[in-house]
């Protein structure tokens, strides 16, 4: 797949935000009310567009929804996306301290969802949805986007949405997951916490994006290249996986939106 980079902002356009819509409208649980929240940017007066559901990164433990300066202007809807966040090592009386990794991983489901049920309200394509995030939000991605039974929940198919790309994420188990069970960051483990676990080959297109495997944290370009080879093997039709040179987890991003960008324009211009 050849790309060339232009990214140049269309000027023309005008865009609009609605912030901090509730995905989770009917719970009554005070930080589910705070934390489970999205940003919808997108362009106005316009219909059919595409839409790209952004998670942030963060150890799954820090962050929050943020709408990536690299992805304005260029014609797309994004939507930004906020969750539930793991207490970690914090105080155990915290009102996250009962929150899990699954928690946030079904919380990055039922964002998606209702970005599938409700896109159509602000003039975007359903067919036309890209889940994407970094690090952590990469896992999450992977995780519903492998796991049929994430979005299932929710009444929807994955398999509906355009393509995957996260961002290096993990595809073994998520460390934050094994530290809850008291087990090392080095001891590496792939159960159904894992995207690893659950590799198929009518999964959507996926683009995996790392930075250079020397500079990146905890061998995770190593479990990318796995997750790539595993899919391939599957005789998944579309996995892609890319390694940016030179750059480390936390710069990798930048120069990773613009693969994502030239990776849209060419899947909505075969079409």
């Amino acid at each position: 797949m050849c790309l060339s980079f232009d990214t140049s902002p269309l000027l023309a356009q005008e865009y609009r935000t609605d912030k901090a819509i509730s995905y989770r409208p009917d719970s009554k649980n005070e930080y589910v009310q705070k934390k489970c929240l999205l940003d919808v940017y997108y362009p106005a007066n316009k219909t059919n567009f595409t839409t790209v559901v952004w998670y942030h990164g963060g150890e799954l433990t820090v962050g929050d929804r943020e709408l990536p300066r690299e992805l304005q202007g260029q014609g797309l809807c994004i939507v930004g996306v906020s969750y539930r966040l793991c207490a970690g090592n914090k105080d155990p009386k915290a009102i996250n301290a009962s929150i899990t990794t699954d928690d946030c991983v079904d919380d990055a489901a039922a964002a998606a969802a209702w970005v599938m049920k409700n896109i159509e309200r602000y003039g975007g394509d359903p067919n036309k949805i890209y889940l994407a995030g970094h690090s952590a939000g990469g896992y999450l991605v992977s995780m519903i986007g492998l796991d049929k039974r994430r979005l299932a929940k929710y009444d929807v198919d994955v398999d509906k949405f355009a393509a995957l790309i996260p961002f290096s994420g993990q595809m073994i188990t998520h460390f934050q997951n094994r530290r809850d069970r008291g087990i090392s960051d080095l001891q590496p483990l792939i159960d159904e916490a894992a995207p690893l676990y659950y590799v198929r080959k009518d999964c959507p297109p996926i683009l995996l994006i790392c930075g250079d495997r020397e500079r990146e944290m905890l061998g995770r370009y190593e479990e990318n290249a796995y997750m790539w080879r595993m899919l391939k093997l599957t005789g998944h039709p579309a996995a892609y996986l890319y390694e940016l040179d030179g750059f480390d987890h936390g710069t990798m991003s930048r120069p990773a939106h613009y693969i994502l960008l030239e990776y849209i324009r060419n899947r909505e211009s075969e079409k």
